[in-house]
C-alpha cells in the first residue's frame, strides 16, 4: 500500500481524537467521569456537528482500516 495511505489513516485518527475531546469541553468535568446531566437536553450547532463528524470520522477511519488489513 502506498505510504500516502497511511497517512491519511493517521490524519483521520488524529482528527477523530480532537472531534472527541472538544466534545468532552462542554460536558463540565462530571460528564468526564460518567456522571449522568441532571437535566435532559438535545444537541444543537456546533455541538451536533461534532457529534455527526466523530460518526463520519469512525467509520472512514474503520473503513480504511479494514482496506490495509485486506493488503496484508
Amino acid at each position: 500500500m502506498p505510504t500516502s495511505f497511511f497517512v491519511a489513516q493517521i490524519l483521520i485518527a488524529l482528527a477523530l481524537i480532537a472531534t472527541i475531546l472538544w466534545q468532552l469541553r462542554g460536558g463540565g468535568i462530571g460528564g468526564i467521569f460518567g456522571q449522568a446531566d441532571s437535566v435532559y437536553r438535545t444537541r444543537r450547532g456546533i455541538e451536533s456537528t461534532l457529534f455527526k463528524l466523530t460518526i463520519i470520522l469512525a467509520a472512514v477511519l474503520v473503513v480504511f482500516a479494514i482496506l490495509a488489513a485486506a493488503q496484508f
